[in-house]
C-alpha cells in the first residue's frame, strides 16, 4: 500500500506539472498571436507592393496611418535617409527604389514639408497640410544632389539635408556649398549634422560646443541665413548634449529613435523613420511608415 504522504506528494507533482503545461500553452498562444500580427500584416500591403520597383497598383482605398488622437496631437512622419545610390549598403537606397517612395508618398497624399513648418506645428503657433512628411537626409552626400533632388522635384516635394560642414567642398563624395545653395533656392532646407561627424557621446564640453558652434557659422556663412536645425551624428546624444544644443542656438534637432513626433516630442530629440536598402526594400518603406502608430501605441518607441 502506498503510504498517504507519498500519495499527497504524488497528487502535488501532477498539480504542479498541469500548472506548468497550463502556463506553458498561455505563453505558446500568446507567441502564435504576436508572430501572427507581425506576419500577417505585409499581406496588407502585398498586392500594392507586387510590382516592386517598376510598378505601383492601383488601390481603392489610400492606406495611410491614422491620425493619434491622443494628448499630443497626431504623429508627424519624419523619415530618415542618407545615401541615394546604387551602393551596396544598407544606407543606400537606389535611385529607383527612392523614386518608387517618392511616388507612394506623393500618390498617397502626403505633402511635405520644412523644418520650420514641423517646428510651428510643435509649438502650436503653426498648421500643417493633411499627411505631413519631412523627408531628411544625414551627412550631405553628392548623390543626395544628383539623385535625390531630381527626384524629389519631379514629384513635387522637398526636403532637408544635415550636412557635416568640414566635408562639403573638401571631400570625394560629398555636396558643395554651390549645390546646396541652389537646392535652397528650389525648396530644399540645408541644415547642420556638426562639423566633423564625431559621435557626441564621445567629446569633452569644449569639443561639443565646437561642434555644434562653428559647424552653425560656416553653414549660415556659405548659405547666407540662420541655421535653426540640426541632426546628431550616428544618433548618439543624451539629455546634457540636448541642452548645448539649445544653448548653441538651435531651434531643434533630430535623433533617429524611431517613432513620429508630436507636440509631446522632445524638441531637441525629435524622432525620425529610418529608411535602409534591404531584400524588399519598397515594401519594407511602406511597413515601417506604416507602424509606427502601430508601435507607438503599445510603448514601443520613443525610448
Amino acid at each position: 500500500m502506498i503510504d498517504a504522504s507519498i500519495t499527497e506528494h504524488m497528487q502535488e507533482e501532477d498539480l504542479m506539472r498541469r500548472s506548468w503545461r497550463l502556463l506553458g500553452l498561455v505563453v505558446l498562444a500568446a507567441v502564435i498571436c504576436l508572430a501572427a500580427v507581425t506576419l500577417l500584416w505585409p499581406a496588407v500591403h502585398e498586392a500594392e507592393m507586387a510590382g516592386g520597383t517598376d510598378s505601383m497598383q492601383e488601390t481603392s482605398e489610400v492606406q495611410q496611418p491614422k491620425p493619434d488622437t491622443a494628448e499630443g496631437g497626431p504623429q508627424i512622419l519624419v523619415l530618415n535617409y542618407h545615401k541615394v545610390s546604387d551602393e551596396f549598403l544598407s544606407l543606400a537606397v537606389a535611385p529607383a527604389d527612392f523614386d518608387w517612395q517618392m511616388r507612394y508618398l506623393k500618390e498617397h497624399g502626403y505633402h511635405a514639408i520644412t523644418p520650420d513648418e514641423l517646428y510651428d506645428a510643435i509649438e502650436g503657433t503653426g498648421t500643417l497640410p493633411d499627411n505631413p512628411v519631412l523627408i531628411t537626409f544625414d551627412d550631405g552626400y553628392q548623390d543626395n544632389y544628383d539623385n535625390a533632388y531630381p527626384i524629389l522635384r519631379k514629384y513635387g516635394l522637398k526636403g532637408t539635408v544635415f550636412v557635416v560642414t568640414s566635408f562639403l567642398g573638401t571631400r570625394k563624395g560629398y555636396l558643395t556649398w554651390d549645390e546646396c545653395r541652389e537646392m535652397e533656392k528650389n525648396g530644399m532646407t540645408v541644415a547642420s549634422h556638426t562639423v566633423d561627424h564625431k559621435s557626441m557621446t564621445d567629446l569633452t564640453n569644449d569639443q561639443l560646443r565646437a561642434e555644434l558652434v562653428e559647424s552653425k557659422k560656416k553653414a549660415e556663412a556659405e548659405l547666407g541665413h540662420e541655421v535653426k536645425y540640426m541632426a546628431y551624428p550616428t544618433g548618439a546624444y543624451n539629455l546634457h548634449i540636448a541642452q548645448l544644443v539649445r544653448e548653441a542656438g538651435y531651434k531643434a534637432a533630430f535623433t533617429i529613435k524611431y517613432g513620429g513626433v508630436s507636440r509631446k516630442s522632445n524638441i531637441y530629440a525629435l524622432e525620425r523613420v529610418p529608411i535602409f536598402h534591404t531584400e524588399k526594400t519598397n515594401r519594407d518603406f511602406v511597413e515601417r511608415i506604416h507602424y509606427t502608430p502601430q508601435f507607438e501605441s503599445f510603448g514601443w518607441t520613443k525610448h
